[in-house]
């Protein structure tokens, strides 16, 4: 979908031309019927209009009102608009309308009224006729999102027949399939284009400029689902899976239309939009606090590593972090010099190479504390899973090819895979330890990271890390 950030621009204009409206309602509301003297618009009411009116977008941003701006639910919309301006009437009264001076304590109960009642009814008239317009222009198929089937048998073929006989169109421009067996003829050819193999996609959607991916394949073929959605992990595209009566037993099939073809959609948005701003803001500020508490024990850390092996203080080594960048990650070194010189290796209980003042480093994981600059530079979270090098990851790739799903996220200081783990000995162990990466990363929240960081916290008091 091409404009996106133009129609951006349309809501965030309308909600500021909204938040003003209200916002000069509420304060005739407040001097002629509260205050009983004239109104008149004053120099302090436009500034304070306009500050409060980009306030109102901030808060839109944070709580995600301005992602998948094409694929909105109108009525989900309302519900949205409703706690957003709970929310905001909520912090606008008790930050700037509660030490004003009142008669009574009724004119504080029918000034909240009137604030949420203004500025709900007008944000939610402009934003549901603009959504309104949007949803139109999708549904005469003016506007719509380019889509790619993955599956050409039956099941395909039923599908691209439900889309285009649809009563209003749900926007799909199907501009071709890929195929999933190694037949030569597919029934779906007869259609549309076919533009290649599922292993393509990755090139095939840059070349064309997809938006949307369904896969539609065979009961035949549903061992193949896994390999389908690793070709796609990392690739900014919604991606939806016809359903089975499993699938809708079990509540899995979220409708949206009525009219709409059915559809199970993969979600790529693993944390709300708040929860993103939340979680970094105090990656940010743990680690600041945590460099300038930990200081002291850095700097002595520091001097007793040099004096106590020859070789860099601090360690510096390339892994793979989110969307697969490359960065460098820093430690405290705890090994030897040149402990690699004979290629990677991964380290042991028994491993010879880690010094005296290393091994002690490593039970309460001293060493790691130069990750706290990582998570400044924006490499890391506290809270992800471990990054890994290219060697290891490579091999990991080879037994697991679902290993490239921690790339989705930031990876962290500590993990749940390191809480239960620690550091792993050997290939067997990773893939252990991965199965709570990935668990971690489909269940992610502030809470769990919480929680694995108070298990971490535990680890280090007790000198259980390894």
């Amino acid at each position: 979908m091409k404009n996106n950030f133009l129609h951006t621009i349309k809501y965030i204009i309308t909600d500021i031309f909204g938040a003003s409206l209200a916002w000069i309602l509420f304060m005739y509301y407040r001097i002629f019927y509260l205050d009983k003297s004239i109104f008149t618009i004053k120099n302090e009411y436009i500034l304070n209009m306009f500050i409060i009116s980009l306030c109102w977008v901030i808060l839109y941003s944070l709580l995600g009102h301005y992602n998948a701006i094409y694929r909105k639910s109108r009525l989900k919309e309302i519900s949205q608009i409703f706690l957003a301006t709970i929310i905001g009437v909520i912090i606008i009264f008790f930050g700037i309308l509660l030490d004003d001076l009142i008669i009574n304590y009724k004119q504080y109960y029918t000034s909240f009224i009137a604030l949420f009642c203004f500025h709900f009814i007008i944000t939610s008239i402009f934003r549901f006729s603009l959504t309104t317009r949007t949803a139109l222009r999708i549904h005469n198929k003016v506007i719509g999102f380019n889509t790619l089937i993955i599956g050409s048998n039956k099941k395909a073929e039923v599908l691209y027949k439900d889309l285009e006989n649809e009563q209003k169109s749900s926007g799909h421009i199907i501009l071709g399939f890929l195929n999933v067996d190694d037949k030569e003829n597919h029934l779906l050819e007869k259609h549309i284009p076919h533009l290649g193999n599922f292993e393509q996609a990755n090139q095939i959607i840059k070349d064309k400029c997809i938006d949307d991916i369904i896969i539609a394949i065979e009961s035949s073929e549903h061992h193949k689902i896994e390999r389908i959605l690793n070709e796609l992990e990392n690739i900014n595209v919604y991606v939806k899976i016809i359903p089975d009566m499993y699938d809708i037993l079990s509540g899995s099939v979220k409708m949206n239309s009525i009219l709409g073809t059915p559809l199970i959609e993969i979600k790529h948005k693993l944390l709300p939009k708040w929860e993103l701003v939340v979680k970094r803001i105090l990656d940010y500020l743990f680690s600041f606090l945590a460099i300038l508490v930990l200081s002291p024990f850095m700097i002595i850390t520091a001097i007793v590593v040099k004096i106590s092996s020859s070789g860099p203080i601090i360690y510096k080594q390339e892994r793979i972090g989110q969307y697969g960048k490359k960065f460098n990650i820093y430690k405290f070194r705890s090994m030897y010099e040149d402990a690699e010189k004979e290629g990677p290796k991964l380290s042991s209980k028994t491993d010879s190479r880690i010094t005296p003042w290393g091994r002690i480093m490593r039970r309460i994981r001293l060493d790691e504390t130069p990750q706290f600059f990582n998570v400044l530079f924006g490499h890391m979270s506290f809270v992800g899973p471990r990054p890994e090098r290219d060697f290891f990851a490579n091999q990991l790739l080879k037994k697991a090819p679902h290993y490239k799903h921690i790339y989705r996220v930031k990876p962290g200081i500590t993990s749940w895979g390191m809480v239960k783990f620690g550091y792993a000995e050997n290939i067997d162990e990773m893939l252990e330890r991965l199965k709570f990466d990935i668990l971690y990363i489909e269940n992610m929240s502030l809470l769990i990271d919480l929680k694995i960081m108070i298990h971490t916290v535990l680890i280090i008091l007790q000198g259980r890390g390894k």
